[in-house]
C-alpha cells in the first residue's frame, strides 16, 4: 500500500500539532496533497483510468477548500501551509 499508517503518522507530525493531530486543517491538507500526488503520477501511466481521474477531482476539491477555509480563518497558516507543500494558488 502506498500510504502506510507510519506515513500518516509521519504527515501529521510534521504538519499538524502532534502525531495524533488527524483533525487540523494543516494535517488534512498535507495528507491530500500527498495523495493527489500519488494519483497524479498513476494516471500519468494509466491516461484511461476514469475512475481514478474522477477521486483526483473529487481530492482537489476537498483540498481547495480545506485551503479557504483555512485563508479566512488564519491567512498566516494559510500562507505556511502553502509554502511548505509548494501548492500553486
Amino acid at each position: 500500500m502506498y500510504l502506510s499508517a507510519e506515513k500518516k503518522q509521519d504527515l501529521f507530525s510534521q504538519y499538524g500539532k502532534s502525531n495524533k493531530d488527524t483533525g487540523s486543517a494543516e494535517s488534512q491538507i498535507a495528507l491530500f496533497s500527498y495523495r493527489i500526488s500519488h494519483l497524479t503520477e498513476h494516471l500519468k501511466k494509466n491516461h484511461k483510468d476514469f475512475g481514478t481521474q474522477k477521486a483526483l477531482i473529487k481530492l482537489v476539491g476537498k483540498r481547495r477548500s480545506l485551503l479557504d477555509y483555512l485563508k479566512d480563518r488564519d491567512i498566516e497558516r494559510y500562507r505556511a501551509i502553502i509554502k511548505a507543500l509548494n501548492i500553486r494558488k
